[in-house]
């Protein structure tokens, strides 16, 4: 049973129509059908990509993997019957579970965010919420647009709703002039745990756009017309919009779940991804806290994952052996500015440019073909 379609389980469903094990029944339960890849989303949101161009249809998949898809969304888990509770249908049954349902911005400790802001994910919630947010920056009734969170996604999430969203107004006649656009750190800086060269690239390309930075400003409330940071006395920051991309959060339903969790809430997972004192239940991507070392809640890992579950399912099935999963200790990070330019970091070395873009465009539209270069009866369902 696959809860989520996580860029870990598309791998998953993916290695099985490679190599399908008789007698195993595999069943993908996912909310949306057709997922989007995040790697992909700024460059969606600059207008280089489309919708369909950065989605991963699950339906060609499950068909290439001989699995059953089931459009619902988990609520919640019965271990002792071994049941995923559903919200739509009712409870599922399995024998062997992996969880990759990823996370979300963190809104419910800041009083005014799950009303006001618009989170970053789920990504299918944001992306036609960013539209009506388009739509009403072309009529002229939101023009100061900000930011919270200074980490990869949210930093490049803004640099790209910038590009566009300027673009987009001088093409209709508008005033680009009369935009404005911030990003609030909570920390000193932005970019946290990135090299200091990185960073620096970023603050100057910030600089040089007008994007505003207010580093060590703690959001502590959110309005309707902006928010307040933290202080004596507090202090506002007006805005028609508000974009949240802190800290991850994990889903709610987990805290009941009667998995062993970390302190933030996050499936705490063994070398070999599973979870902690359960034998028949993995779990990978955003989701977990991976118990021998700490690692980045980044699509990078999530996708390296996917190989060593796909192994370790078939393994736990036949009786084999489970393989630990290595994360890489210094994984390539593109981040894209919002033209086709990007900047790149890897082992302390910092380098970027229009080819950084070409890069990250043909790594992303690499991993996208693995999961559409099907048998042609998977994709006309037959």
């Amino acid at each position: 049973m696959l809860v989520g379609a996580g860029h870990a389980h598309v791998e998953v469903l993916r290695a099985f129509g490679r190599a399908p094990l008789p007698g195993l029944r595999l069943t993908l339960i996912t909310r949306e059908i057709a997922t989007p890849y995040s790697g992909m989303l700024p460059g969606h949101i600059a207008g280089h990509y489309t919708a369909e161009e950065m989605r991963i249809d699950t339906r060609p998949l499950a068909r290439f993997a001989n699995a059953t898809l089931l459009q619902d969304e988990a609520t919640g888990l019965d271990l002792a019957e071994q049941r995923v509770l559903c919200r739509a249908g009712p409870p599922v049954a399995y024998d062997i579970l992996s969880i990759n349902i990823g996370s979300r911005p963190s809104t419910a400790a800041v009083p005014g965010a799950a009303e006001h802001a618009l989170p970053v994910k789920p990504l299918d919630g944001f992306l036609p919420r960013f539209e009506a947010l388009r739509t009403l920056v072309l009529a002229g009734r939101s023009r100061r647009i900000l930011l919270v969170g200074a980490g990869a996604g949210g930093l490049e999430l803004l640099l790209a709703a910038e590009h566009r969203l300027r673009r987009d107004l001088a093409a209709a006649g508008g005033d680009t002039a009369s935009l404005s656009f911030t990003l609030v750190a909570a920390g000193a800086d932005i970019l946290p745990g990135f090299p200091a060269a990185f960073r620096a690239r970023f603050r100057a390309i910030l600089a040089a756009r007008g994007i505003a930075v207010e580093a060590g400003a703690r959001v502590v409330a959110v309005e309707a017309d902006g928010v307040t940071l933290a202080g004596t006395p507090p202090r506002r920051l007006p805005a028609d919009e508000v974009l949240w991309a802190t800290e991850a959060a994990p889903a709610a339903w987990l805290a009941e779940s009667g998995l062993l969790l970390d302190a933030q809430g996050f499936v705490r997972v063994d070398a070999m991804l599973r979870a902690t004192g359960r034998e028949e239940v993995f779990a990978a991507g955003d989701t977990i806290a991976f118990d021998p070392e700490p690692i980045p809640r980044s699509g990078v890992y999530a996708v390296r994952a996917g190989a060593v579950l796909a192994d370790n399912i078939r393994a736990l099935a036949t009786g084999g052996q489970l393989r630990p999963f290595r994360p890489q200790r210094d994984a390539l990070y593109l981040l894209s500015t919002g033209p086709r330019e990007a900047i790149g970091t890897r082992n302390a070395l910092v380098a970027g440019g229009a080819w950084a873009w070409w890069l990250k465009d043909w790594i992303d539209r690499r991993f996208i073909r693995r999961f559409r270069d099907l048998p042609p009866h998977c994709l006309s369902g037959g």
